[in-house]
């Protein structure tokens, strides 16, 4: 009899039901994040195949994949392990401190993770949209047992905040709870900026070894027939030196910090990746992520993938993410390449001076393949400025602030000015995008002799507020 994706017999002659229940992703369709690092509060729909999180230092893209790889997880080890004074926004903690400190007003923490795929578990009304949704939870809120004692700390003078009263819980829609031997989502967190970190290998190896497992009995199975070749090795290979050190003896950890998966590496040929340089470390372990079918990883979280790779390194990841199906892929970057060759459409904009994201899903088709397949080119820096001088040529660049300076009485940097300069042919493409994202933006452009037809007619649907056309040579 054939089986459901969730293990369940189909009658026969319902082949065509079967392959449509087998091959339908789930995937993450909005977040919501209330009190979480930077955000007080943040919401942001999602690509079910590709979200790119572009922003400055601190605007947090390194936050949301934190979010959603700790509501998944369904782990409170890994919450605690994190500390709540580093997940807590800090902002909102000092306004409560400065407050009257009323236990009744304690902040919370929660992020909310919406699915697109229905199941009795994970559908129900117990989230912040009060409708009928399908998805994960994650809520850090003051321990009502500890009530009293947390009203004794918050009476104190120069109390610090009582984030040890705090319980973590994990709940569904619908309101039950899970963790993480109960995962809705398999998932695999890939940090590059910390890819020299033993802790973060041997938690990529775990997680590859995790989603490769068929069953909780299969990994049952290895973890006991590990136990038992350490148990023989013992038995067998110190029997004649134990005798030896009197009532002492060798003998091998097994213990949570010495088992199957912190013991675990993963070899290409025979050489472990831990002893691969960084930039192949990258690509491997981006890769076996990537070719895992849909029934190992569902959801591929890649923090700054571009880190330690070559130029053509990074054009083969870039090509492995495009080619990959079947999963929904978060990838935060600072990488030109990687924003403008996986579609600028799929852009998540995030600013350090505000919560709200911005989008590009409304850029026109033909500007975002231009972009896709245009030579490199500064696109990032355009998209994260505030007010841009574009120019067509190097002599007008190195004339730009000088020229400014003179018209201004003020040097360029002091005044967040950013000048760039694009092929002229390429300037409707970046004013495409400061139409969208409310860019200011002076375009300084040669005009031929024909300011009328080069300058105001052929930029016609471009005369809007924050974009202005200018020429050298207007009469």
């Amino acid at each position: 009899m054939p089986l459901y994706r969730d293990g369940t017999t189909a009658k026969a002659g319902t082949l065509g039901v079967i392959l449509t229940q087998t091959t339908k992703m789930n995937n993450i369709t909005k977040i919501k994040l209330l009190n979480f690092k930077r955000f007080e509060t943040f919401e942001v729909t999602f690509n079910d195949k590709i979200n790119l999180l572009i922003g400055d230092n601190e605007a947090g893209k390194s936050s949301i994949l934190t979010a959603i790889d700790l509501v998944i997880s369904g782990s409170r080890n890994k919450v605690e392990t994190m500390g709540l004074e580093y997940l807590f926004n800090s902002k909102v903690i000092e306004n409560f401190l400065n407050s009257d400190k009323n236990y009744v007003n304690l902040p919370k923490l929660e992020i909310e993770l919406f699915l697109s795929e229905h199941n009795e578990e994970t559908d129900g009304k117990i989230n912040s949209d009060k409708i009928d949704a399908n998805g994960l939870k994650l809520i850090c809120k003051p321990n009502d047992e500890f009530s009293a004692d947390i009203a004794k700390i918050l009476k104190q003078d120069n109390c610090i905040f009582p984030y040890e009263y705090y319980s973590i819980e994990f709940k569904t829609f619908a309101d039950q709870t899970y963790s993480g031997f109960k995962k809705y989502l398999k998932h695999i967190l890939i940090d590059n900026s910390q890819i020299s970190s033993e802790y973060a290998m041997k938690e990529f190896v775990k997680d590859i070894y995790n989603s490769s497992v068929k069953s909780s009995l299969e990994k049952y199975k290895h973890q006991h027939e590990y136990r038992s070749h350490k148990e023989d090795f013992k038995n067998n290979s110190f029997k004649e030196i134990n005798p030896r050190l009197g009532e002492y003896k060798f003998a091998i950890k097994s213990n949570s910090k010495s088992n199957l998966e912190t013991d675990l590496t993963i070899f290409e040929g025979n050489i472990s990746i831990d002893n691969k340089g960084k930039g192949k470390q990258c690509i491997i372990k981006t890769e076996l992520a990537l070719t895992r079918n849909d029934n190992d990883l569902e959801v591929i979280l890649l923090e700054e993938p571009e880190n330690h790779l070559s130029h053509s390194n990074m054009k083969k990841l870039i090509h492995k993410i495009s080619a990959s199906d079947n999963k929904q892929i978060f990838v935060a970057t600072h990488s030109d390449l990687i924003s403008t060759r996986l579609d600028l459409r799929k852009s998540i904009l995030l600013s350090s001076t505000t919560t709200k994201p911005l989008k590009l899903d409304a850029l026109p088709e033909d500007t975002a393949k231009f972009f896709i397949k245009a030579p490199d080119n500064n696109i990032l820096e355009f998209i994260l400025s505030k007010k841009v001088i574009l120019v067509e040529g190097d002599a007008e660049y190195i004339l730009a602030e000088t020229l400014f300076k003179k018209a201004t009485g003020e040097e360029i940097r002091n005044c967040e000015v950013h000048i760039i300069s694009v092929d002229g042919t390429s300037f409707k493409r970046y004013l495409d995008i400061a139409k969208i994202l409310k860019i200011k933006t002076a375009v300084l452009r040669d005009n031929d002799g024909k300011y009328q037809e080069n300058c105001v007619d052929r930029y016609s649907d471009y005369n809007i507020d924050n974009i202005k056309m200018w020429s050298h040579e207007i009469r």
